[in-house]
């Protein structure tokens, strides 16, 4: 193929292409794990501009009291709930790569082959980084040291107990049953999400070979990487950021791919999530760009870019929407 791209100059010092921006994001949305899981705030784009890094949003608690039956000439109840203002920030994103050449000479299939093999990959590894980091700012975390059937809860966004036993049927048990009584809402319908390595999984898929899973049959929609449903949660798999990190932990880096396993090497992180996870406020959707080429045409690259932010949307204990299971070495 060496059909010429349509390349336009931004007067900003880049050139910028409609469709190769709309092939980066098609490409993203079947490898993002973490970041499906976000929730694209629509006013972003509107308000977020020109308005400051800061974007701010309402988060609505439960009411005060809780409706109830009413009597013929009973007067309509009143009640109020909690408004609080959330905040993140708006940040650039993006890398580059370079190449030589002219960039006017590159056929389109060579610059697919640069974002297909390249920068795709690397734009779905830093968007899941940043709603992974909202995902472990969580308040509510669980723990189990030796026991099959119980578990630990914090809300402190910590735990003092060193894991020391598989992930398994009994803890998902004990967390959802935990999740369901401190009435967080279901991610989709009723059920809750929850997301780990294989490895973290496989203990747990192993007690369920005699226990029937989907596979599919049914569902609406199949979210990337999912692999069954048990007990109202639906399992999805990740491979991408590091296992370990416990509470006390000084090596562990997403970005670097640095894993720092639990000191007991018998589990690993998993979350368990229902709904109002992570706010993504975009301003800018991931595009693809291109530099205007240098050295009389000699030198060219091509980038993602993205200007957004990423919040979670409850940081109060009392209204935590997501789980953490966890351990402090």
């Amino acid at each position: 193929m060496t059909a010429a791209l349509t390349w336009t100059d931004s007067g900003d010092g880049f050139m910028y292409d409609d469709e190769l921006s709309d092939i980066l994001r098609t490409a993203l949305q079947p490898l993002a794990k973490f970041r499906q899981f976000a929730e694209p705030d629509e006013d972003a784009m509107s308000k977020g501009l020109h308005r400051g890094d800061k974007y701010r949003w309402n988060v609505y608690g439960n009411v005060a009291t809780q409706g109830r039956e009413l009597n013929e000439l009973q007067p309509m109840p009143e009640t109020n709930f909690t408004v609080s203002q959330a905040e993140l920030t708006i940040r650039e994103h993006g890398n580059s790569v370079p190449y030589t050449g002219k960039l006017a000479a590159l056929s389109k299939h060579d610059v697919l082959r640069i974002i297909h093999n390249a920068l795709k990959h690397d734009a779905r590894k830093a968007f899941d980084i940043k709603v992974w980091e909202q995902f472990n700012a969580c308040k509510l975390r669980y723990a189990a040291a030796t026991s099959t059937t119980a578990v630990v809860s914090t809300e402190n966004a910590s735990t003092v107990t060193t894991n020391n036993v598989n992930l398994g049927t009994g803890h998902v048990k004990a967390i959802t049953d935990d999740m369901r009584e401190r009435n967080i809402p279901g991610f989709v319908d009723d059920d809750y999400i929850a997301m780990s390595h294989p490895t973290t999984f496989r203990p747990f898929k192993n007690e369920l070979e005699a226990i029937h899973q989907y596979t599919g049959e049914g569902q609406a929609k199949i979210y990337n990487g999912e692999i069954g449903r048990y007990e109202g949660d639906r399992f999805v798999e990740q491979n991408f950021i590091p296992k370990g990190g416990a509470i006390d932990s000084t090596t562990f880096d997403a970005y670097t791919g640095t894993a720092d396993a639990w000191n007991n090497a018998k589990s690993s992180w998993a979350f368990f999530f229902g709904g109002d996870t992570v706010n993504e406020a975009m301003v800018v959707p991931e595009e693809i760009r291109a530099k205007i080429p240098q050295d009389y045409g000699r030198s060219g690259g091509i980038a993602w870019y993205a200007l957004l932010g990423y919040g979670i949307f409850h940081d109060v204990a009392a209204q935590c929407r997501i789980a953490k299971w966890d351990s402090a070495a």
